[in-house]
């Protein structure tokens, strides 16, 4: 569920960085960070508020701006020897195919049995593996780091040795019906322990139950992975990353600090506690939407409710809570109203509000307790996850680390992210630590960004945010026929990237404002790419500020990342290691999320092949990169 990443510290002498005073001609606007689509128009006036102090700043036009050629062959691929070229044309070319891409397991099963393990794992290091994978292990994998730092981009290493889920443990975990860990208890007070004597350095969990040894040897690993780091920072490697770590260095930070993106510090047993508190967390809200439809309102943050009319429309329906009283004196300057944040807060209050905590059930036609199906078990294992996550935060804090959590399904995510919330309210005091990944393909994932803005600017805290579009369409469409709920993704891709425009405008309006939250554009689109330097020039948020952060993945749109970094933009690969065999489940999903991407390379395909042809006619095919 989680992933610890962290990337090292990306030099920027040498950098030659383009600035210009004053505004761009339209021509040379156009051939740099102009879009080649049109922006997303802004919708409503709901957007207008939060951005009208920023956009009357851009008006000046004495900004500085910083100009990005992607289309500089000789320059995009200064790092990469012709037959690394050729490498990438045919892998594009083959993931292209929807059944190589449908049958990728079978196939590489097929591979293993006609070609023998080691010549089908040497196969592997001349395509896909070495295309997508960095290496086998830290010491193999180091003179790429090195080579990608010094035409400068960073890495986000990550271990990809995966423990998949199988179907069936999935069908558990929905239906709720997995076996129960019998004995919690000595976890809770080792981590407590652990929590208490932090300094005093790593000691073992000890548990009775083996999937939560597992975790805790996961947890050792990444507490290792973060005090390591300035060591590994001396010696200009990037980072030491086992299991399922990556390490991520942050520029703003002072030499040889880090930061860390995590996954999976909860096993299956915990995925019902998760799968459970996600239910609770989706009835509040539909709740909150069908009282303010009562008074003829949405449920956006801009749309307050009448207490004294949701309090009747409350015991109109068998409410017996003093929700007025409760909210009015929560409250010292209070409106007789409340928002969606307001009523979000009884779920934080819940061990004072657990009266208050009711909602419709439609089959019985009569109110019940929120938390009813919420057991103790499960109460028990989302405090050993938060444990987990306060645990590796407290280190993180003192090694000045930073955390990534990614998004998971609809039917984990609220959970996710209601865990993350808490995480951000610890530590994201002076300045972002902890970041949430919002998936832009969700219909509310506009809705979900600009709530948990405004929730950290009313609760004094840092907004942090890693923005992709979304890796389970396919398997959420299926998920929502079935079992008869509205699709929560976006109806097609163009819709996607408006979401997502609309969401990043937002954030970079914030950062703009007051210079507290920070993104990760996490995107191989180029016209994202672009329409986000367009955005960060007209708002004066400089590359060097490292507010903004691009990242993509290895072996993928290298066209977009090293002119960002020799620009000196912040920008990472995501670079993936491990053996062959071990790596294999990782290869097969890459390549499942990206498919649509893959079979729309035909812009990167085209540039390869101009930069192999003029390679050709100047003589330079056997052109090797130095650094």
């Amino acid at each position: 569920m989680f992933y610890v990443k962290s990337a090292s510290t990306l030099t920027r002498s040498g950098l030659e960085v383009h600035f210009r005073r004053g505004l761009l001609s339209t021509h040379r606007l156009r051939s740099t960070v102009t879009s080649t689509s049109p922006s997303p128009a802004r919708t409503g006036k709901e957007d207008r508020g939060h951005r009208g102090a920023a956009e009357e700043e851009t008006e000046n036009p004495a900004a500085d701006e910083v100009l990005v050629d992607f289309e500089k062959t000789q320059e995009v691929y200064r790092s990469k020897a012709s037959l690394e070229l050729l490498r990438s044309l045919v892998v594009f070319k083959l993931c292209s195919y929807d059944f190589l891409v449908d049958k990728n397991k079978e196939i590489m099963d097929l591979g293993k049995k006609v070609l023998g393990q080691k010549a089908f794992d040497q196969f592997m290091k001349m395509t896909f593996y070495g295309q997508f994978v960095a290496g086998e292990d830290q010491k193999e994998i180091r003179p790429l780091i090195q080579k990608n730092l010094a035409f400068g981009v960073g890495s986000v290493l990550d271990y990809s040795v995966e423990e998949d889920i199988s179907e069936v443990e999935v069908g558990q975990i929905e239906a709720n019906s997995c076996v129960s860990s019998t004995d919690n208890k000595s976890v809770s007070e080792d981590m407590e322990e652990d929590r208490d004597s932090m300094k005093g350095g790593t000691k073992a969990f000890t548990c009775t139950n083996s999937e939560e040894a597992k975790c805790d040897r996961h947890m050792e690993t990444f507490i290792k992975c973060i005090k390591a780091s300035g060591v590994m920072i001396s010696h200009r490697s990037l980072v030491v990353m086992l299991w399922l770590i990556a390490v991520h260095i942050n520029t703003d930070y002072p030499p040889g600090r880090m930061e860390l993106n995590r996954r999976f510090l909860c096993h299956q047993n915990d995925c019902v506690g998760t799968s459970t508190v996600s239910e609770v967390l989706v009835k509040w809200q539909n709740f909150y939407a069908f009282l303010a439809a009562q008074q003829g309102k949405d449920a956006t943050l801009k749309k307050k409710l009448d207490l004294t009319q949701m309090q009747e429309c409350l015991t109109k329906l068998g409410a017996t809570g003093d929700y007025y009283g409760w909210f009015t004196g929560q409250k010292e300057k209070h409106e007789g109203c409340i928002d969606v944040l307001d009523w979000n807060s009884l779920i934080d209050e819940r061990t004072k509000t657990a009266h208050l905590l009711v909602v419709p059930n439609v089959e019985l036609g009569e109110l019940e307790p929120l938390l009813k199906r919420f057991t103790q078990e499960e109460e028990e294992q989302m405090r050993r996850i938060f444990q987990r996550m306060e645990i590796l935060g407290m280190h993180a804090q003192e090694n000045g680390v930073r955390l990534m959590v990614d998004a998971e399904q609809t039917y984990f995510q609220p959970a996710i992210s209601r865990l993350t919330l808490e995480m951000q309210r610890i530590f994201n005091t002076t300045k972002p630590i902890i970041f949430n990944t919002y998936q832009c393909y969700l219909k509310d994932a506009y809705e979900n960004i600009t709530r948990d803005v405004q929730l950290s600017k009313r609760e004094g805290w840092c907004f942090a945010a890693k923005l992709v579009r979304g890796a389970y369409m396919y398997q959420e469409r299926e998920r929502a026929e079935e079992m008869g709920y509205e699709d929560p993704i976006n109806a097609d891709y163009e819709s996607t990237n408006r979401m997502y425009h609309r969401c990043l405008d937002y954030v970079l309006d914030e950062i703009a404002l007051n210079r507290k939250a920070n993104v990760m554009v996490a995107s191989h689109n180029e016209d994202t790419i672009k329409h986000t330097l367009k955005r960060m020039n007209e708002l004066r948020v400089l590359p060097k500020e490292n507010k903004v952060y691009f990242g993509q993945l290895l072996g993928m749109c290298d066209q977009i990342s090293f002119p960002l970094g020799q620009a000196g933009f912040p920008v990472f690969k995501y670079v993936p290691y491990g053996p062959v065999s071990e790596v294999m489940p990782y290869l097969s999903r890459r390549a499942q999320e990206n498919r649509g991407f893959m079979k729309g390379a035909q812009r990167e395909r085209e540039l390869l092949w101009k930069e192999l042809k003029r390679r050709l006619a100047s003589g330079e095919l056997l052109y090797q990169p130095v650094y």
